[in-house]
């Protein structure tokens, strides 16, 4: 299923593809350069902004393309300053955006380390029983220009609060996660396509090392990544260190087990020279014993793996549990003494229910029982 706008989005062309279509309609090629310093370092909403552009040349980009493939329907800020954006693509679906922040001794939150987690689909085909963006579905894949637009609407927000960073042209983040709705690696042609948007000189310049794919592992996609010329990270949404575990709350396991999602993902980190991350959301009673953090470090040792912990946010409808402090502790413990690098990750937005697809469900339930006026 795909989405045809009326108009394509700005944010999804390259020098190639923008330069021909400038030359077809009779604009010199030179002016490409101008409009990507605009677009990503400036940042601008609107072709009226370029005033070293030409009159007829503002006119045809506003004719001819969307500047807002994305638009921002609504935030909210966690008590540990996690934001959750909201955003609206054309259609009228909602996708998440999350802006982590993790503040620096000695400097205030405008400069703190700032981690974007982008989404990739509206909804998710995957079905992880524990997971919010999925409970509706998949719906449809985001094309190029609306992963790329999600990200420059960020970039608008951070603006405000960093405008010394803003007028240097700095991207106003320093990571990138695809972990947010959806299953990135389901989406693989628009997401690289945006991805190399996101790191090209013309685009916002920034550095693949940088950038985290995540996936609960579609293994023919794991090796097809490693093969690519750019040098990504990678995380594995593990979430069970046995059969067993992942085909209770992770469908996509019958499909890959763990005898074969371990290989591709070695094969990944081989070919790259990179160490994973093994993501491990903590559910009461389903894989936080101490055979699992056993089973676990044995995984994360054959990978050379780090270990992100992190405790289950609560989901409306589902039925499971985050596990109490005291038995959080025990499993980061028995990782840490069987030699695995571990990080236990309390609380990123726990008050805002920054679970991937919670504000987005909420908004659509508002929706349905007040769905806004009709156009004239």
């Amino acid at each position: 299923m795909a989405f045809k706008p009326e108009k394509p989005s700005i944010h999804g062309e390259t020098p190639d593809t923008l330069g021909a279509r400038l030359v077809e309609a009779g604009h010199p090629r030179y002016r490409v350069a101008q409009v990507f310093e605009w677009l990503y370092p400036r940042r601008v909403g609107a072709s009226e902004a370029m005033t070293n552009l030409p009159a007829n040349l503002r006119a045809w980009l506003v004719e001819n393309y969307d500047f807002t493939a994305t638009d921002v329907m609504g935030k909210k800020t966690a008590s540990d300053v996690t934001q959750k954006v909201l955003q609206r693509l054309r259609d009228g679906s909602l996708i998440e955006t999350v802006i982590i922040r993790a503040p620096m001794e000695g400097v205030g939150q405008e400069q703190s380390r700032r981690t974007i987690c982008i989404s990739t689909q509206v909804g998710c085909a995957y079905g992880c029983k524990f997971c919010a963006s999925g409970l509706e579905g998949w719906k449809r894949d985001l094309s190029v220009g609306e992963i790329v637009s999600q990200l420059v609407q960020v970039c608008r927000i951070e603006d405000q609060a960093d405008p010394i960073r803003a007028a240097q042209g700095l991207a106003s983040f320093d990571n990138i996660v695809v972990m947010g709705m959806g299953e990135p690696l389901a989406n693989y042609d628009n997401l690289l396509a945006a991805l190399r948007i996101v790191n090209a000189p013309w685009g916002f310049g920034f550095g693949a090392r940088r950038i985290t794919i995540s996936t609960s592992g579609v293994v023919p996609k794991i090796l097809k990544l490693a093969e690519e010329d750019m040098g990504f990270r990678l995380a594995i949404s593990l979430h069970g260190a046995t059969n067993e575990v992942r085909n209770q709350i992770m469908p996509v396991n019958r499909k890959f087990p763990l005898e074969e999602l371990v290989p591709a993902a070695k094969a990944f980190a081989r070919k790259h020279g990179r160490m994973l991350t093994l993501e491990f959301i903590l559910i009461e009673d389903i894989n936080d014993s101490l055979e699992q953090a056993r089973k676990l470090a044995a995984i994360a040792r054959e990978l050379h793996a780090h270990v992100n912990l992190i405790p289950y946010n609560k989901v409306e409808g589902l039925p499971w549990v985050r596990p109490s402090l005291t038995r959080q502790d025990r499993f980061v413990k028995e990782l840490r003494g069987l030699g695995v690098t571990a990080t236990l990750r309390r609380e990123k937005g726990h008050d805002i229910d920054a679970a991937c697809g919670q504000l987005r469900l909420q908004k659509e339930k508002e929706l349905r029982v007040d769905p806004p006026p009709a156009a004239a």
